[in-house]
C-alpha cells in the first residue's frame, strides 16, 4: 500500500481555530461503533426534523442535503438538546475517545511571546484535557462540533450502510437514514 489514510488529515475551522482531524485506525474505529450507535440513536433522531428544512436544500437540484451537508450550528443545537437524558459520564467518556484518546485530533495554536503577545505564528498541538478545557470553556457547542467532525470523517460510510430493521416501519426508517447520512 502506497497511501496511508490514517495520516491523511481533513482541516475543519471552529470557532476560529484550525482543527485537523485524522481517522482512526481501523479496529479502534470498530471498537467504538457499538457505543457511538447507542449515543447516536436519540441523536439522529434528533437530527430528522432539520434534514429536509429550508437551510438543508442543496441549491442545485432542491433535494435534501443529507445530515451530513446540514447547517453545522443547527445540528450543534439539536445534538445538544438530544443529549439531555444522557448520563454525563458517557458523553464524557465518548468525548475523550473521539477527541483525546487516540491522538487523532491536531490543533493549530497561536504562538505568544513572555508578555503573553501573540506573534501571528502558530503551533500545532495533539489534543490533550489541557487544550480542550482551555478551547471549549464557555464554547461547549464548539467541541460537539468537533465531534460531530470527527465521527463524519471515521463513521459516514458505516452508517450509510446501516441496514434497516425488519418490516415496512423498519424498511422506512432505514431508508430515511441513509438518505440523511
Amino acid at each position: 500500500m502506497a497511501r496511508l489514510k490514517q495520516l491523511e488529515p481533513k482541516k475543519e475551522t471552529i470557532g476560529g481555530l484550525d482543527f485537523y482531524i485524522r481517522p482512526f485506525p481501523a479496529m479502534i474505529a470498530a471498537n467504538l461503533t457499538g457505543d457511538l450507535a447507542s449515543l447516536l440513536t436519540p441523536v439522529l433522531a434528533a437530527l430528522m426534523p432539520l434534514v429536509g428544512n429550508d437551510s438543508n436544500k442543496d441549491e442545485g437540484n432542491g433535494e435534501d442535503g443529507g445530515l451530513l451537508n446540514m447547517d453545522v450550528n443547527d445540528a450543534a443545537a439539536s445534538i445538544s438538546k438530544s443529549m439531555e437524558g444522557f448520563s454525563g459520564k458517557k458523553v464524557e467518556s465518548m468525548m475523550k475517545k473521539l477527541l483525546i484518546t487516540y491522538e487523532n485530533v491536531i490543533v493549530e495554536l497561536p504562538v505568544e511571546d513572555e508578555d503573553g503577545v501573540k506573534t501571528g505564528e502558530y503551533e500545532q498541538e495533539i489534543l490533550d484535557m489541557d487544550i480542550v478545557n482551555e478551547i471549549f470553556c464557555g464554547d461547549v457547542q464548539d467541541m460537539f462540533i468537533l465531534a460531530f467532525y470527527v465521527i463524519r470523517l471515521n463513521f459516514n460510510g458505516f452508517f450509510k450502510r446501516l441496514a434497516g430493521p425488519s418490516g415496512k416501519a423498519g424498511e422506512a426508517i432505514a431508508k430515511k437514514m441513509r438518505t440523511i447520512l
